[in-house]
């Protein structure tokens, strides 16, 4: 599949699961710590709204560091914009050229899919990510991706139930590979996602 349509498609199915949520579900927390899902809607759009000067200008402020300009950003466009206005970004950009500083366009496929991931499976809304976006991300995941996101997989196999692919060495852990995605890119996730003797290591709190 061509990773722009599925960026686009991706983006558009996105839009629409943040159209149907109840206005109270928007200050839900998500899989990403700290952030409700206003803050991860108003960072997913983030490359959409800012220009190369202006993010270089927020890093500059953010003395260099990646996660806190991201951070501040999230939760000041999170205040600012409506919950109308955070859907509809990712609607109006579709195809919009974005991609991740320094890396592919796989990564901006990446970034969509997690952090949508990071609503829906914290809501409980059991939203299935379309095998073909998501053999793209498998494919891609190595050393590089679990250092960036901070995942500690050692010790442990990752073994999807749901299509043929599995990830590093040790103990088996079973779930849907889309819940094994997101342990690849550092997240935790609710109680009864995973199987496994290690499954604990992975579940939040």
């Amino acid at each position: 599949m061509d990773i722009r349509t599925a960026i686009a498609a991706e983006r558009r199915e996105l839009a629409a699961m943040l159209d149907g949520l109840p206005a109270g579900t928007w200050d839900a927390p998500t899989l990403c710590a700290g952030w409700r899902v206003r803050e991860v809607a108003a960072h997913m759009s983030l490359g959409f709204r800012y220009s190369f000067p202006e993010v270089v200008w927020e890093l500059v402020k953010a003395r260099g560091s990646i996660h806190r300009m991201t951070d501040r950003c999230a939760r000041r466009d999170a205040a600012v914009h409506s919950t109308d206005e955070l859907s509809a970004a990712l609607a109006d950009n579709a195809h919009h050229p974005w991609k991740p500083p320094t890396l592919g366009i796989e990564a901006a496929l990446g970034h969509d899919v997690i952090h949508g991931l990071d609503i829906s499976v914290a809501l409980g809304l059991g939203r299935r990510v379309p095998e073909d976006r998501l053999r793209i991300l498998l494919e891609d995941v190595d050393a590089k991706t679990l250092t960036f996101f901070g995942a500690d997989l050692d010790g442990v196999e990752l073994r999807a139930d749901d299509l043929d692919w599995s990830f590093g060495t040790g103990t088996p852990l079973t779930g849907a590979a889309q819940d094994l995605l997101l342990l690849a890119y550092g997240r935790k996730l609710p109680p009864g996602h995973l199987r496994g003797e290690q499954s604990d290591r992975f579940v939040a709190a």
